[in-house]
């Protein structure tokens, strides 16, 4: 059905796309229709963080902002699903337009800038989610206005909001979208900030009587020297993971394209080695006990299949979704699955 959809979908504003998309995908989760729009993969069982994945292939966050479609998300086959990026108080974002396609080169901008109704209105919305079949992440950011010396103030209080309701949490430093976000990667930055999370985190835990997770979301530009350091930090700080990475604002690999003139992150193909890299860096700078999660130009199954050889327990798609569909996620479990019984093949004796 998506094949069928998609010049429809492509025929318009991308933004406005977005959200026909998804109000399509929760029609048909409603009248019972999902399984039209993929066959839901096969179940490849997968433990990291101490959490029980029917399946390695998350959902990114981005596309569900106020997870008012969980229940329809995970009915596409997705072994986790990741909302957000929410904000202690609802916000617009940018100016419209503010996403747009590069079908050459199968890649989306956006400058977005975390418009959400707010963390109350995701948290209702969790509420009121019944039939998750895999666990739920929910990311967190700060406001616009919200100047980064008082960053920590947002990022507690939506922690403190959705820790009940996730399965684990990410914490959004990296979005290019929000004036002065990326500052909070640099060193001291982000262990001030990420210091009182952890507190945070622990004290909740007991107060929950549940440890929830906590994941560090980092972004594609950072220099070498930069991702060592961010590696180093969250390991003495002892997150339980980390997410790379975000959309990249590099344009050279697009620059012939009339909308490579946006601003905002780029997403899709042209991320992947760029993503990759920064993957392979903070998993040979990082104890084993960190999981990573692998996200950033996931097209096909191979694709995926790269970001396991380059460290990731897990991995995630958004962009693939819009150029591929919903079969991606199947494609990408089988191409794992493939990965992972190979060197059992291997040792079988020739005949």
């Amino acid at each position: 059905m998506y094949g069928l959809a998609r010049p429809f979908l492509f025929g318009m504003d991308a933004e406005r796309a977005h959200g026909l998309g998804l109000r399509a995908l929760e029609a048909s989760y409603r009248t019972g229709l999902s399984r039209l729009l993929s066959a839901r993969p096969r179940p490849f069982p997968t433990n990291v963080f101490g959490l029980a994945f029917p399946n390695p292939v998350g959902l990114a966050a981005g596309l569900d902002k106020n997870g008012a479609h969980v229940d329809a998300l995970f009915a596409l086959g997705f072994g986790f699903v990741e909302i957000g990026t929410v904000t202690r108080v609802p916000q617009a974002g940018n100016p419209m337009p503010r996403m747009f396609r590069l079908p050459r080169y199968r890649a989306v901008i956006n400058r977005l800038g975390f418009n959400n109704d707010g963390v109350d209105a995701l948290v209702r919305n969790v509420e009121r989610a019944q039939r998750r079949s895999g666990p739920l992440g929910i990311n967190i950011g700060k406001n616009k206005t919200t100047p980064n010396e008082s960053a920590e103030s947002d990022y507690l209080y939506c922690l403190e909001r959705v820790y009940p309701l996730a399965d684990y949490v990410t914490v959004n430093i990296s979005s290019p979208n929000t004036a002065g976000l990326r500052e909070l990667q640099e060193e001291q930055s982000l262990r001030r900030l990420v210091g009182a999370l952890r507190e945070a985190q622990e004290r909740l835990a007991a107060r929950h009587g549940k440890r929830v997770p906590m994941l560090v979301k980092i972004a594609p530009d950072l220099t070498e020297d930069d991702v060592h350091a961010a590696a180093r930090v969250l390991a003495d700080l002892q997150v339980d993971g980390v997410i790379a990475t975000n959309t990249t604002v590099s344009r050279i690999s697009v620059q012939d394209d009339p909308n490579s003139r946006e601003t905002g992150g780029l997403s899709g193909e042209p991320l992947m080695n760029k993503s990759t890299a920064v993957l392979r860096m903070l998993r040979t700078r990082m104890p084993d006990s960190i999981p990573l999660i692998g996200v950033g130009g996931i097209l096909s199954g191979a694709d995926a299949v790269k970001k396991m050889a380059a460290g990731a327990s897990l991995v995630q798609l958004y962009t693939g979704l819009v150029y591929r569909g919903p079969r991606l996620i199947g494609e990408c479990v089988e191409a794992i699955r493939r990965r992972k019984e190979a060197p059992s093949r291997g040792n079988l004796p020739s005949r």
